[in-house]
């Protein structure tokens, strides 16, 4: 399945509705690092792979940006770990 993901620069977040419901991905930029700090899906629309899609298109906009990226919040954390081809990104 796929959400029409945007960015909302202003908020430092990437969002989408499911359902309704506000999906988010929050995170803190500086001098060229993205810190992804927390990812939220509400329980009515989880296990859906909408945290996955969040954080693939944050992920996405920081390597077209070049950007270096934290992982801060557990889901990021887990999620680069599983996929390793996001590792050459990774600010540590």
């Amino acid at each position: 399945m796929s959400w029409e993901i945007t960015r909302d620069a202003a908020r430092r977040r990437f969002e989408t509705r499911v359902e309704g419901e506000l999906c988010t991905l929050d995170y803190e930029l500086d001098a060229g690092t993205m810190a992804i700090t927390h990812v939220n899906v509400p329980d009515a629309v989880a296990r859906r792979g909408i945290a996955a899609a969040l954080t693939e298109a944050a992920l996405l906009h920081a390597r077209a940006s070049g950007w270096r990226v934290i992982a801060q919040c557990p889901y990021a954390a887990w999620y680069v770990r599983e996929h390793p081809e996001w590792t050459s990104i990774l600010a540590r």
